[in-house]
């Protein structure tokens, strides 16, 4: 045992880092601010840097390089922020649809008014139904 701990901590003094090789990466919030707590999030498959996060307080938010920047997309649109389901369809990207209330209820999480869809990336907002739903935890959209 004792030669298995030598030889396990004299290959980590072989292992060392150039720090020159981490001069160029630097920190960066890589979600939307004060967006909170997610369970909602999708991915448009044609187009690798564009996603769509939920939050169970704070609407639609939407990136299109990858996460560096993150925009708010419903809001005033939606009638309440809590986002429990996203859905994009992988046969037009420009077809969103949402769910709405978190299915993990909590006290501090206001309950949802269905389902609302956009057909065009996030820009607007349409309620398409089941009001009276309250926590919508997952969507899935026929493929075609």
């Amino acid at each position: 045992m004792r030669l298995f701990t030598a030889l396990l901590f004299s290959s980590a003094l072989f292992a060392q880092i150039d720090l020159n090789s981490l001069k160029d990466l630097k920190y960066r919030n890589i979600g939307p601010f004060r967006g909170g707590r997610s369970v909602a999030a999708a991915g448009v498959m044609s187009q690798p840097n564009v996603y769509y996060f939920g939050g169970v307080g704070g609407g639609v938010w939407k990136t299109t390089d990858g996460g560096a920047n993150w925009a708010p997309v419903s809001d005033g649109q939606l009638k309440t922020a809590s986002v429990g389901a996203i859905a994009v369809s992988e046969s037009d990207p420009s077809m969103v649809y949402v769910g709405m209330g978190e299915p993990d209820i909590r006290g501090n999480a206001s309950p949802g008014d269905g389902m609302y869809k956009s057909n065009d990336g996030g820009r607007t907002w349409k309620h398409i139904g089941l009001e009276k739903t309250q926590q919508i935890g997952a969507v899935k959209i026929h493929p075609k």
